[in-house]
């Protein structure tokens, strides 16, 4: 049984339809990597189904229940957690602190303190620290180890490497290896196609809103995708 299926949803903000009757699903353990232009939809859509943006249409299926009208907190009890673009801790409080609220408010399982720490080592001499005092990277890992903390069952990373260095993307994916195989769920947004094809096992790019192009990882290569992030397939696929 597929673990997430989305059919035919529609996002809007305002007037402006931000995500046009997208339809998947997810098979429990695929690693499933969203690209594509800004605006595109990408963030509308995680945010939909980690329900922070509620749909004008269509409907979430998770673990085989419709959560379309479910508050975000009901699905972080249900195993689904967003680590949002641009990190969003609160500034305010420690590393320690904001890994814990966390896992007071998630399900029972694996991830605690200590796991999440042994995947993320960086984040140990920072544990008292204020989390707006930390770098970049730092807070990326901070922000992923406090979504860990509620032992998601589906995982939904947006913009990970956004505004951070080469050498703290890498220590973040290399951070996220363990994670990768451990056999949860994960979608993940990726402005960086070479990253987005070797993490994941399917690829969607989206263009306008919608699904421009969807296949397995393997099967994809850079300059298909690439002509699909910018529509260029259009082109081709009307000619005369």
């Amino acid at each position: 049984m597929n673990i997430l299926s989305v059919e035919n949803l529609e996002c809007r903000h305002g007037l402006l339809v931000a995500v046009r009757g997208i339809s998947f699903t997810m098979a429990e353990g695929e690693i499933l990597a969203l690209v594509g232009a800004n605006g595109a939809g990408k963030t509308t859509l995680l945010r939909s189904i980690a329900g922070a943006h509620n749909p004008a249409s269509g409907r979430v299926t998770f673990d085989g229940q419709d959560v379309t009208k479910l508050r975000a907190y009901k699905r972080v009890a249900r195993g689904i957690a967003l680590v949002p673009e641009g990190r969003r801790l609160f500034a305010d409080m420690t590393v320690e602190e904001n890994l814990r609220v966390a896992g007071a408010h998630g399900r029972k399982g694996t991830w605690d303190l200590p796991a999440v720490l042994d995947a993320f080592p960086q984040l140990k001499p920072k544990l008292k620290a204020r989390s707006g005092d930390l770098s970049g990277g730092q807070q990326q890992a901070t922000a992923i180890g406090r979504a860990l903390m509620t032992n998601p069952r589906l995982l939904l990373l947006d913009e990970v490497s956004l505004g951070l260095s080469p050498l703290a993307v890498d220590q973040v994916y290399e951070s996220l290896n363990g994670l990768m195989n451990s056999g949860t769920t994960i979608i993940i947004v990726e402005q960086d196609l070479r990253r987005a094809i070797a993490v994941s096992s399917r690829i969607i790019c989206m263009l306008e809103g919608a699904i421009a192009l969807e296949g397995a990882s393997a099967a994809l290569d850079r300059e298909v995708i690439t002509a699909a992030y910018f529509g260029l397939h259009r082109q081709t696929d009307t000619a005369p």
